[in-house]
């Protein structure tokens, strides 16, 4: 599967590239502490920002993702661009529009667009971990057993029923079992649910106890959250390839049309189609 091949960049990209910046990207264990810290610090600073500092905040992680991007394989770039497209659409849906969940400041912060980014790689990168590399049904069944556990305690034990998380968690053993990318759906699974109970748990935001129009028990956070990741990892794995074939294109139009002998091209390549 192409979103767990080994990591390669051209020699020429890596010239003069600071070495440290480019281990944590490139080694999966570095690279999952080192969102761990910021996630952790970051939304422990947020818990006090005003709009002011917020906005600091989401430049700072908007930078940190332009910084890893850098040492990402072209598949792995348009995979992530497309998760920070579609996320950031469901996201003005489910907390703007409809009012799923709503952040503490009622607005959307800067902060989240790339985050949906660094959540997507850092499960992608969790997946790669040598020792899941060989033992990829350790971490599926893993994350699994969890997902169905929260949904079981969601629905019994929990002050807030949650059966609409139950719902979603469904979903995602569906995919967890049958899916085209199991092993990335469970590392995006731990990662989403480590971020949706510390960030609830410092009130960045805040399920509500019923989805609006529905009238169906939430929890906050839903046991199915990582559900929706699902449906974004499934749009980066189908989109990827057809925006690299676009991006190649767009650059081959930027190009003197001259191939290597220096002859005029009478017109640029055909542009890439689908199917």
């Amino acid at each position: 599967m192409s979103t767990v091949g080994p990591l390669a960049l051209p020699p020429s990209a890596l010239a003069g590239s600071p070495g440290l910046i480019e281990r944590v990207v490139r080694t999966p264990v570095l690279f999952c502490l080192t969102t761990l810290v910021i996630t952790v610090a970051g939304l422990a600073l947020d818990r006090q920002a005003d709009l002011g500092a917020q906005l600091l905040l989401g430049l700072c992680t908007w930078g940190f993702l332009a910084i890893a991007f850098l040492y990402l394989t072209p598949m792995e770039r348009a995979q992530t661009s497309v998760v920070v497209v579609v996320a950031t659409c469901a996201e003005v849906i489910g907390s703007v529009i409809w009012g799923v969940y709503t952040y503490r400041l009622g607005n959307l912060p800067l902060f989240v667009p790339p985050g949906h980014g660094l959540v997507y790689l850092t499960g992608l990168r969790l997946s790669q971990m040598r020792w899941f590399r060989v033992r990829p049904r350790l971490l599926v069944g893993a994350a699994m057993v969890a997902v169905g556990g929260w949904a079981l305690v969601g629905l019994t034990v929990l002050g807030r029923t949650d059966v609409a998380g139950a719902v979603g968690a469904a979903v995602l053993l569906v995919f967890l079992w049958r899916g085209r990318a199991p092993s990335v759906y469970a590392g995006v699974f731990f990662a989403v649910a480590f971020l949706e109970i510390y960030g609830t748990a410092m009130g960045t935001w805040t399920w509500a106890g019923e989805i609006p129009g529905l009238g169906v028990a939430d929890g906050n956070p839903p046991s199915g959250a990582a559900s929706g990741y699902v449906f974004f990892d499934i749009a980066a794995l189908a989109l990827a390839p057809a925006v690299l074939a676009a991006s190649a294109w767009v650059m081959a139009l930027r190009l003197p049309f001259r191939d290597g002998s220096g002859t005029p091209r009478s017109a640029p390549p055909d542009p890439p189609r689908s199917g």
